[in-house]
């Protein structure tokens, strides 16, 4: 049978996508990290279907309950914060299951950064301000981060930068960001997005450490650093400017990317 990687989303259970709740309803068996999703997703499961949580067990032994469930016939729903496709631990968990010939699917969900700007009502890419947003972590008592993937050589990019697992850090990651940002530079930190206890905290590099430790923020949290999230004047998208009657496609001259004599959208 197949196992299902459904991103659960970052925290409301009524953020998980429809395809997910509808893969979730139809699993027998679900496999779920219980400190992050939330016992209310629990509910869309099948009346019977084996429940088994993950916190507490290691990576073999969750391919051990997915191997075992995949040879009795059963479909599994694999049940993961966010989308399965940042920090989510699931590539060496597709290559173990690659290894025992056991096929699988993905199911995207909400990531975390995604609610995070929801909260702040802040689009992360502003036109003329910052068409770029760079996810990242940093290395402290995880993974060490790949060469040329520092907080010091990201900075230089000037790009929006979004930090998971590192509000415990704040101070060393403003330390880092200073030079490349400066002490002005918007910032903000998102705990808990979409959850009742959600906390917002907005400033620049020069307060936003401070904010962290006055509010007790340890995880479950996502910083973000850049222009985009101050920006008020800018102008506006072209995707709905007047001036794309002025484009060659609509003129019906030829232009890169129109195809079939039909232009294509323009983007911000």
């Amino acid at each position: 049978m197949t196992v299902y990687f459904i991103g659960a989303g970052p925290g409301a259970a009524d953020l998980i996508t429809v395809r997910g709740a509808r893969t979730l309803a139809a699993c027998q068996v679900c496999l779920y990290a219980g400190s992050l999703v939330p016992r209310e997703l629990l509910a869309e499961c099948p009346p019977g279907a084996r429940l088994v949580d993950t916190a507490q067990l290691d990576l073999d032994a969750i391919t051990e309950e997915l191997v075992r469930a995949h040879r009795e016939g059963l479909d599994v729903a694999r049940l993961h914060s966010g989308d399965p496709s940042v920090f989510s631990a699931v590539a060496e968990q597709m290559r173990r299951l690659d290894a025992a010939g056991v096929p699988y699917e993905v199911v995207p969900g909400v990531p975390a950064f995604a609610a995070a700007a929801a909260a702040l009502k802040r689009e992360l890419t502003v036109p003329t301000v910052g068409q770029t947003v760079v996810l990242t972590r940093i290395a402290r008592q995880a993974t060490p981060m790949p060469e040329g993937e520092d907080l010091a050589t990201l900075g230089r990019s000037g790009a929006l930068l979004v930090l998971h697992l590192a509000v415990r850090y704040a101070d060393e990651l403003v330390a880092e960001l200073l030079p490349h940002y400066g002490a002005d530079c918007p910032a903000a930190v998102v705990a808990f997005a979409s959850r009742p206890e959600e906390v917002v905290l907005r400033g620049t590099l020069a307060d936003i450490a401070e904010q962290v430790r006055a509010a007790g923020l340890t995880k479950t949290a996502v910083i973000l650093v850049g222009r985009a999230l101050g920006a008020s004047h800018f102008r506006d998208s072209h995707l709905y400017s007047t001036e794309r009657d002025r484009c060659p496609a609509k003129l019906g001259q030829s232009a890169p990317g129109a195809q079939g004599g039909q232009a294509q959208p323009h983007g911000t």
